[in-house]
């Protein structure tokens, strides 16, 4: 593989077709495209056919749900494809056409069915059960009607939400001009590496420029970054706000008593879930506060920055990883999930699912993604490290999931939650993980990987709890009508900081501009699923070590259900019950433990 990371980034035709992922699996043309764009604007006019008649019996119930959702599927696939192609190189214009056209078709086809949601909920819950018992072809059905029903208080009359729906093109602004802003528009200078040459600092490039040895370059590419940021501060901060003025039109609109309450309702997750994550955290911060410490002390250093955070504290350990050594180390790592999860990992690695490296245009960071009927897709932009290994192993948890959702469920059922998702991904990274502390022989190398975990753990959990709280905080400040400006969302973020990381921590002035770059913060009250995902997928990663083969046929059935119950049902037939406190306690406990570890290796 072409050594990518001197100099200017490559464009999109010069990486090797075997790093990049084939799409054409989706569509194998434009025409292809074109075709099933042609066929939904034709089959849209037929939604219209159901209206007035979905409570008459259950073959006209069945006919317009099917009818919906077989066409909702092809506008999803058309988005997805649109969105990916755009998301290998933003700055395709053809792509930008594309994906324009698919999300203004996604706002007819929800302005054409926004009847059906309303004249369902006018069914008796008694006669829509009748409809379902009567009917074998409903049945698939049950679930979506329990998810929908349960949420008629929320739900408008035709009329509004038809009005809503024509609006969803708009409400997605604030989201769309960021990653436009982010991603297409920002630029960031060359900076001075370790070797003395000029290279441009990436988004997918600062990472590995905080991982670095020399505190000079960590330091340059942490205040390039802020520094490029802060040009489009005021922009961004504009952008954010209206997102959130957004989340709370409709939480008021839909009649929920906050932003917070409508998000967690959309899972069936109790508000009490949330809070118990950010008190947890708060009653152990200590622990977070002694690995700044032993961070301190093991860098050797009279004052510790926010751009020291990154750099490995194990000194003098190499782990430069190629990218084929990192798909080897991974199937090793998941052995314990049988061979029937490694057969799929294998044909991921071996069948176009990734898209590798980093090109000019290209979306900055990392994730799975994919339709129905075909197989998930993967967007990497690997660096040769042991983060970029795990980046892999946590992706292929999600792309796996989705692969075995497709296949065991129909499609209404197969689309599963967010906050089961990352139990997928991170229980691949602690497996991993496990694997390599237990078979690396160099206990240098063992401390490095635990000090990769030990950072993982403070970004997933610590991390990501901190960015949950930020978020109550903002929605709050809105809600009561305060005025969310660069000032106040700074000031925020930057007292945080200074609670989570303690008083061996020097806050640089900067870091009070880091929820600008944070794209979760449009998708609201996403990121706290991270670090309960995380406690959830340590208790079935234990399970899985323990128990052997009956706790893996339990995991793989958890894949394989997707969507079909709520996502706290789910996990409890999994094997954990996350609204107990227990699981994330529980995890807390596990990071002190290593903590305690780690300061012995040192």
């Amino acid at each position: 593989m072409k050594d990518l990371k001197q100099g200017k980034l490559p464009s999109r035709e010069e990486i090797p077709e075997d790093y990049k992922w084939k799409l054409e699996d989706m569509y194998p043309s434009i025409q292809s495209w074109e075709d099933d764009y042609k066929w939904v604007k034709e089959n849209l006019p037929t939604l219209k056919e159901y209206e007035g008649t979905l409570g008459a019996g259950a073959d006209n119930l069945f006919r317009g749900l099917n009818t919906y959702t077989g066409i909702m599927e092809k506008v999803e696939k058309l988005y997805v494809y649109a969105h990916m192609r755009k998301d290998q190189d933003n700055a395709n214009t053809e792509s930008q056409a594309l994906l324009d056209r698919a999300q203004n078709l996604i706002v007819e086809f929800d302005s054409s069915t926004s009847f059906l949601e309303p004249e369902i909920l006018e069914i008796p819950r008694d006669r829509a059960e009748e409809y379902i018992a009567s009917l074998e072809e409903l049945k698939p059905y049950r679930h979506y009607l329990d998810n929908l029903m349960r949420r008629k208080e929320h739900v408008l009359s035709p009329k509004e939400e038809r009005i809503l729906a024509m609006a969803g093109e708009v409400a997605a602004a604030p989201e769309h001009i960021f990653r436009m802003v982010n991603n297409a528009d920002m630029h960031f200078p060359y900076i001075t590496d370790e070797n003395g040459q000029e290279v441009e600092l990436t988004h997918g490039r600062y990472i590995q420029f905080m991982e670095s040895r020399d505190r000079r370059v960590r330091k340059q590419a942490f205040e390039e970054l802020y520094r490029t940021y802060g040009k489009q501060k005021n922009t961004i901060a504009s952008t954010l706000n209206y997102s959130i003025k957004k989340d709370i039109f409709y939480s008021r609109i839909r009649n929920y008593p906050s932003t917070l309450e409508r998000a967690l309702h959309a899972d069936k997750v109790p508000v009490s879930v949330y809070d118990n994550l950010i008190k947890a955290v708060e009653d152990n911060m200590g622990a977070l506060h002694r690995y700044v410490s032993l961070r301190k002390r093991a860098l050797g250093l009279d004052e510790l920055h926010m751009y020291d955070l990154y750099v490995p504290i194990v000194q003098n350990v190499e782990m430069k990883v190629p990218y084929d050594r990192a798909k080897e180390m991974i199937a090793e790592g998941l052995k314990p999930l049988g061979e029937r999860y490694l057969n799929i990992l294998h044909e991921g690695y071996e069948s176009g699912w990734i898209d590798v490296l980093e090109n000019e245009g290209k979306t900055s960071g990392a994730y799975s993604w994919g339709c129905y009927d075909t197989h998930p897709y993967v967007l990497l932009n690997y660096q040769e490290n042991i983060n970029n290994v795990f980046t892999l192993a946590h992706e292929m948890g999600h792309a796996i999931h989705t692969y075995l959702s497709n296949r065991n469920q129909p499609y209404i059922l197969a689309g599963y939650k967010i906050f089961v998702a990352e139990v997928a991904s991170t229980l691949n990274e602690i497996l991993l993980t496990h694997h390599l502390l237990n078979n690396l022989e160099d206990d240098q190398q063992k401390a490095y990987v635990l000090n990769y975990y030990l950072e993982q753990f403070r970004g997933t959990v610590y991390r990501q709890t901190m960015f949950a709280e930020f978020e109550r905080i903002v929605h709050g400040m809105a809600e009561s009508g305060e005025p969310l400006t660069v000032e106040s969302l700074s000031d925020a973020y930057y007292k945080l900081n200074l609670k989570y990381y303690g008083p061996d921590m020097v806050a640089d002035d900067e870091i009070a501009l880091e929820w600008a770059r944070i794209p979760h913060f449009y998708s609201s009250f996403y990121v706290y699923k991270y670090a309960t995902g995380f406690a959830a997928a340590a208790a079935l990663a234990q399970r899985i070590l323990d128990e052997g083969q009956t706790a893996v046929d339990r995991y793989l059935n958890f894949l394989s259900r997707g969507g079909s119950d709520y996502p706290i049902e789910l996990l409890k037939d999994a094997g954990v019950d996350m609204t107990s406190p227990e699981p994330v306690n529980q995890a807390l406990k596990t990071f002190s433990n290593l903590l305690d570890r780690m300061e012995k290796l040192l």
